[in-house]
């Protein structure tokens, strides 16, 4: 049949003679009378090849993208969609998915549906005169991806039934009133997690051909994971636990070192503006198949590769160098809000992140998609870099650190994740939390990802299981081994210290904003048989290498350590303690030094270093002390004020060593916020900010940074330099937008001080 000379009529009433001059008119609503379905695409191509294979095969090819709402025509006795309400109040309210803001109608003006996965929801159609389930049939369409197919499970039909088959796609009708059919849509927990296209087919019968009139809505549904579902890899028991790990806005990340841990407030936000939009991005970006987009083990797994920017193109720059002039200081971040946000807005990776802004958007990210997640910090953080499952350190002829050969470090904190979800990949008992870990250290199977590991498994030593154990064992229970270069070039193992890695390791408890320790659950107790087996079932499995001993006589003992809760501004004292258990005399020779270092235990400025030469009498001890000034290190430190302080002695008459390397954080002071503990969503309110510079000199480029979910998005607002000794006082207004208790952020940051930072709590009611 010639395309370009058959007559096809447009209702309502327009007449068209090809399929060029059909797309050249005015893209009118409407449908086909002989194809019975409503066409409108604006890709030209597209609707080409669709109008095209109705000419040929006398029907419609199926639709992918959304069309305009339509009515039947009045003359065909068929039933009509005139509108349909997605009841988002209701189902949100039952889906714990309220707070988004995309769901709530005093945040948008076009709210979205967000649902959970295994769990039913309803929707209320009304139509142009009341269904007639004996005349009419009714067929619902979800729809997700670009090419929707029910070979993938992407392309779902359903037609009303009077019974839910369990953990199945489904739809029955709840009640009908007069024009309005309330239907509930019942779908299964291992649903693909993605934004649903929702269409729905009026199927009709006439001269023996079926006819379908197609809706399309113009809204996508929201499907998430569910870990309200007994059934969804991901189900979490208990209130108290949903509440912390899946619903809690804001929280606590733990920084400093093991000795000296502070917390830093993080505004997760994932309920917040476009954050879900985002993180659906994300997912599409990722080209992960659909086949596993329902599967939390691969979905997490992605989501660690796409938070960092390395080779994917992903959220977050990573810069360690101290130099952000053409970004943002990952100090300076106060919550995941406007990282994501600003990405989902340019396409373009933001800058810049380190270990904890990374943890933090990785939460964000899991938990606005239904994952129950927390932030986790390991101090002490072994990064070893050539998978012996040992930190090697070497020091020089003189008893100095040798930095050239020291490619593995520890770091003085490390921050990663856990996630919740079963592991039926695994054998029985490994499910609960996993780590997973979205800052680009090391690649994993040729890109920079990491997880998800089973905890216990770290625990045990069992690295062989997936994903990346032996590189997430040696975080927490490496041996740190210490190698002297002799002159003739000759490497001495001098000393294995075995409860150097893996300390204090902390996450928010969900009773409160205190800190959890957490370190029993990567690793038995230090020196136990239980972890010595670890540690050696760990490198019988993930590595060649022998565990190495010292051998030889040590009777002198060392003990190291500084001064604690020293100030920025302030000078400390870095001590040695020996104890000769001998009954001769110990002659030792000793080095100890300062330097000012980044949190990952990269060296940056030598301030100080001093040498001793000392003879022990018998059963005596004695302490060496080298002081360190506030002149020494003051315009050396770098973003979190971190030290590294190193110490090698020895023993004349025996060859015995010691050696040791610590880290070392000078405190900042504590931003004082005064707001009232209540207020009233609609009703401004002040927030006065204080504190007082403890450095000998001049903050300059001062700014302070605000977030706080609900209360107050994300706002940078630059301030006056602050004098030496001064005391920084400023006040800025904010509206509650949302009920509840909310919490706010704020950090002070200038180019000599970074990350002071303060919260506080409001209660906010309802107008």
């Amino acid at each position: 049949m010639p395309r370009h000379t058959t007559r096809y009529t447009w209702s309502p009433g327009r007449t068209v003679r090809s399929t060029r001059e059909t797309l050249e008119r005015q893209n009118q609503p409407g449908y086909f009378s002989r194809s019975f379905s409503r066409i409108r695409d604006y890709d030209y191509n597209d609707v080409v090849r669709r109008l095209t294979h109705m000419f040929e095969y006398g029907h419609p090819q199926p639709h992918d993208k959304p069309a305009p709402e339509t009515k039947p025509d009045p003359k065909e006795e068929v039933l009509g969609v005139e509108s349909i309400n997605f009841n988002i109040a209701e189902n949100t309210g039952a889906h714990h998915t309220s707070e988004y803001d995309i769901t709530d109608p005093e945040e948008t003006e076009e709210p979205k549906l967000v649902v959970r996965r295994g769990q039913p929801f309803d929707i209320s159609i009304t139509f142009n005169k009341p269904y007639d389930k004996a005349k009419d049939e009714l067929k619902l369409v979800f729809q997700a991806g670009e090419k929707p197919a029910p070979s993938k499970g992407t392309h779902v039909e359903l037609i009303l039934s009077d019974k839910d088959e369990p953990k199945q796609w489904g739809a029955k009708i709840k009640r009908q009133s007069d024009k309005v059919l309330t239907v509930t849509v019942f779908t299964p927990p291992t649903c693909y997690v993605a934004k649903w296209n929702f269409k729905l087919d009026v199927l009709k019968k006439k001269d023996d051909k079926k006819l379908i009139f197609r809706y399309n809505h113009k809204d996508q549904i929201y499907i998430l994971f569910n870990p309200w579902c007994p059934d969804d890899m991901v189900y979490l028991e208990g209130a108290q636990e949903k509440e912390e790990y899946v619903l809690n806005e804001t929280g606590r990340i733990y920084c400093g070192t093991s000795k000296n841990v502070t917390n830093k407030p993080w505004m997760f936000g994932q309920f917040q503006g476009n954050v879900l939009d985002c993180c659906m991005y994300i997912l599409d970006e990722t080209r992960m198949s659909w086949a596993v987009r329902g599967n939390p083990i691969p979905v997490v797994r992605k989501i660690t590769a796409a938070v960092n920017a390395p080779d994917d193109y992903g959220i977050l720059v990573g810069n360690w160098s101290g130099d952000y002039s053409d970004g943002t200081s990952p100090l300076a971040w106060t919550g995941s809000v406007k990282i994501l946000e600003q990405y989902y807005d340019t396409k373009n990776p933001v800058q810049y992140g380190q270990c904890w802004v990374f943890s933090g958007v990785t939460t964000t990210v899991c938990r606005a998609l239904g994952i129950p997640a927390r932030s986790v910090t390991n101090f002490a953080s072994a990064h070893d870099t050539d998978g012996s499952i040992t930190i090697d350190i070497h020091f020089d002829e003189s008893g100095d650190a040798a930095e050239d050969m020291n490619a593995d470090s520890v770091w003085n904190f490390h921050v990663w994740n856990e996630a919740w979800m079963a592991r039926p990949d695994l054998p029985t008992g490994y499910g609960g939390w996993q780590a997973v870990d979205a800052t680009p250290q090391e690649t994993s199977d040729g890109i920079y990802c990491c997880g998800p590991a089973p905890v216990l498994a770290i625990k045990r030593g069992e690295v062989n299981l997936p994903y990346d154990g032996q590189f997430i064992f040696a975080e927490v229970n490496a041996d740190k081994v210490y190698w002297s270069i002799n002159k003739d070039g000759t490497f001495e193992n001098v000393f294995v210290e075995k409860k150097g890695v893996g300390k204090e390791i902390s996450t928010k408890s969900m009773l409160d904003s205190q800190r959890e320790v957490v370190t029993n659950a990567y690793k038995f107790l230090e020196g136990s048989d239980e972890e010595r087996v670890a540690v050696l079932k760990a490198n019988q499995v993930g590595s060649c290498r022998q565990d190495i001993y010292v051998k030889g006589t040590e009777d002198v003992q060392f003990e190291f350590d500084h001064s604690e809760d020293a100030f920025v501004g302030q000078g400390f004292d870095v001590i040695l303690r020996v104890k000769n258990n001998s009954k001769s005399e110990r002659t030792l020779k000793i080095f100890m030094a300062a330097r000012t270092m980044y949190y990952t235990g990269v060296s940056a400025h030598r301030i100080k270093s001093q040498k001793f030469d000392e003879v022990l009498k018998p059963e005596s001890c004695t302490e060496m002390k080298m002081t360190v000034q506030v002149e020494d290190y003051q315009d050396k430190l770098k973003d979190m004020c971190m030290l590294q302080l190193t110490c090698m002695a020895r023993v004349l008459e025996t060859g015995q060593a010691f050696t040791n390397m610590c880290d070392f954080r000078l405190r900042k002071p504590h931003l004082e916020i005064k707001a009232p503990k209540q207020g009233k969503v609609g009703t401004k309110m002040s927030v006065e900010i204080s504190f007082t510079n403890p450095m000998a000199q001049t903050l300059t480029g001062c700014a302070i940074q605000i977030d706080g979910p609900g209360l107050q998005k994300p706002l940078k607002i630059k301030q006056e330099s602050v004098g030496p000794k001064q005391t920084f006082m400023t006040s800025v207004d904010l509206t509650p937008r949302k009920k509840g208790k909310r919490e706010i952020a704020i950090i002070f940051s200038s180019k000599q001080l970074e990350d002071v930072n303060g919260c506080h709590m409001i209660d906010v009611k309802a107008k």
